[in-house]
């Protein structure tokens, strides 16, 4: 029984084929970048189009490094990025803590949401020049575009969240005489958490989009500033690098929250 034992002990613990694969998706991913450069600079070469309508991919590296390099990029992006951020803050904050009240309380909801939906089938391109007559063409009205345009998504996602909870751990809950704070931060926290973090996924690249619809409705700092300066300049190497910089902002912060869920909603592996 010893030996039985002690050859059991021994014995290397053999992962499952999935667990030892290695994982292809990075190298697509980078295979399907240089496809992508290298059709583009073949369709360039090709038909032969002038850097106003259709620069090379070297073109833009060129204009890329020449932007970055005197600074006018980074003030650009530092204004977008800190109007996602506080945009994103505050429909987040926002939409969870309703979202909550609305799953907890279902005759609210009732009540609130024909509101809510009717407000969310309003483009937001149409609301974000009322914004600005509101609260002018500063940092407040592109903040509130960013809010509204997160602010949807993350909602529906907190009730349903919140109601998927398991019933049998919240009546166990009940039965060892928790308090509400205690069921909130025990069960329906971690219960809700990965629903949540789906509705984050989503708000956080909509809160790109939402910068870039305000900014083009009145600003002079900003990537999307940058790109209507560049449009009608016919400066299209500059506005390819504002919108490939717009798209790194944005996987960037899509990663932030995908590090997190990892981090965060561990039991799920």
């Amino acid at each position: 029984m010893v030996n039985e034992k002690s050859q059991v002990q021994s014995q290397p613990l053999i992962l499952p084929a999935t667990a030892r694969a290695p994982r292809p998706t990075r190298w697509l991913t980078v295979l399907g970048l240089v496809a992508f450069v290298a059709v583009w600079q073949a369709v360039v070469w090709l038909a032969d189009y002038p850097a106003f309508i259709l620069p090379s991919p070297m073109q833009v590296l060129t204009k890329f490094v020449r932007v970055a390099g005197s600074g006018l990029l980074w003030r650009h992006l530092s204004v977008t990025l800190l109007e996602v951020v506080l945009g994103f803050s505050l429909g987040f904050a926002t939409a969870t803590v309703l979202g909550y009240w609305f799953a907890k309380r279902p005759l609210a909801e009732e009540l609130v949401s024909p509101y809510v939906v009717a407000m969310q089938a309003i483009p937001v391109v149409a609301v974000a020049p009322l914004l600005v007559i509101w609260f002018g063409s500063g940092l407040l009205s592109k903040v509130l575009v960013c809010a509204l345009i997160v602010f949807f998504p993350v909602l529906v996602n907190t009730i349903v969240g919140v109601r998927s909870v398991d019933a049998v751990w919240l009546e166990l809950m009940r039965a060892l005489n928790a308090t509400p704070w205690q069921t909130f931060l025990k069960v329906e926290v971690p219960g809700s958490l990965p629903v949540i973090l789906g509705g984050l996924k989503l708000g956080v690249t909509l809160a790109v989009v939402g910068a870039v619809v305000g900014e083009f409705v009145g600003a002079e700092r900003g990537l999307g500033a940058l790109i209507k300066i560049s449009s009608s300049l016919f400066d299209t190497p500059q506005l390819f690098v504002a919108l490939l910089t717009l798209a790194a902002m944005a996987l960037t912060l899509y990663g932030g929250v995908v590090f997190l869920e990892r981090s965060v909603v561990t039991w799920r592996r």
